[in-house]
């Protein structure tokens, strides 16, 4: 028996735990199959307009900016005319994420695309969501090569684009939907936004910037 076995066994011993792991395995499985259910708030239970007109109102109440456009057609001009009206450079750093490899960013001849994760010399991001929540104005990304991890954190501007229809009223909504889409597996991290970083920790003064992006934009493409 190495260290860790023993130690579980001391756990399970202390428990008074069986050792059917079997048994603790189909129990465990069949929690997740039929994950239980809370109160979920009525506040984002709304038709899909207005669901869309609360996360835009949240969103921006925390300090994020959005923009809707009629899909991902428009998405290489909003990114340049968005930075065109931040000052910044006409360069962005994206994943691989095959939603945005649609959009048709030759169109926009002087922007420059960088692929892959940020190194924390970027600017500017250009990510696409999971999903989002309209009671907070919650942006959920998934970690992973289609949308590394790092540009929700290390550039300066992080432009965000999510799909209408996959704006949900609450977060139980969206985590029902990622344990479908992902076969009950999960990726490595799911992260939550909710508008750009900040903290008052310093005589209670309000600091965009903190420990992230200083400005978040978000881009509602299509209808609901």
């Amino acid at each position: 028996m190495n260290g860790k076995s023993a130690i579980l066994a001391k756990i399970r011993a202390s428990l008074k735990a069986p050792t059917d792991d079997d048994n603790r395995r189909s129990i465990v499985a069949a929690r997740l199959a039929q994950a239980p259910k809370g109160i979920i708030p009525a506040r984002g239970q709304l038709p899909p307009p207005e669901r869309v007109a609360l996360f835009r109102a949240m969103a921006e109440k925390y300090n994020a900016t959005t923009e809707h456009i009629d899909g991902l057609a428009a998405l290489p001009a909003s990114v340049s005319a968005y930075l065109k009206s931040r000052n910044l450079p006409a360069a962005i750093r994206i994943g691989n994420d095959p939603r945005l490899a649609t959009a048709p960013w030759t169109s926009e001849a002087t922007l420059d695309i960088r692929h892959g994760a940020s190194d924390g010399q970027d600017l500017a991001a250009v990510s696409h969501a999971f999903g989002a929540v309209a009671e907070t104005g919650t942006l959920a990304l998934l970690s992973g090569p289609d949308n590394p991890v790092t540009l929700n954190f290390l550039p300066e501007h992080h432009i965000v684009v999510v799909r209408a229809e996959e704006i949900a009223g609450d977060m139980e909504t969206i985590w029902a939907r990622l344990r479908a889409a992902q076969g009950g597996s999960m990726p490595r991290t799911v992260n939550f936004i909710t508008g750009p970083s900040r903290s008052a920790d310093i005589e209670q003064t309000l600091l965009l910037g903190a420990h992230g992006p200083r400005a978040l934009h978000i881009v509602i493409a299509g209808n609901p």
